[in-house]
């Protein structure tokens, strides 16, 4: 599974951020969310933006996550639970 999607074609990729960012969307409209599109797209972002936090704050904390197709998309699509479950896996694996 994993070699497959380090083989994926760029517009493989985009499309499943597209999803996940319609997915997200769908979830916040359920919701009553005034401004789905834009919820989603702040969701995703702060997910990557805390994975980027994570590692410029690595020099002084020792604790660093490696910057992959994968855990990029675990950050965009888990947001802030899912770089701190990466982080979690990091500490015992």
């Amino acid at each position: 599974m994993l070699k497959e999607l380090l083989i994926m074609p760029s517009w493989g990729i985009g499309l499943m951020f597209f999803g996940a960012f319609l997915l997200f969307a769908f979830a916040h409209y359920i919701s009553k969310s005034r401004h789905p599109f834009k919820r989603s797209l702040l969701s995703m972002a702060i997910g990557i933006l805390t994975l980027i936090a994570v590692n410029l704050t690595g020099s002084f904390t020792g604790v660093y996550l490696p910057v992959s197709l994968v855990s990029v998309c675990c950050a965009a699509f888990g947001g802030v639970p899912g770089v701190t479950l990466m982080l979690g896996l990091n500490l015992f694996f």
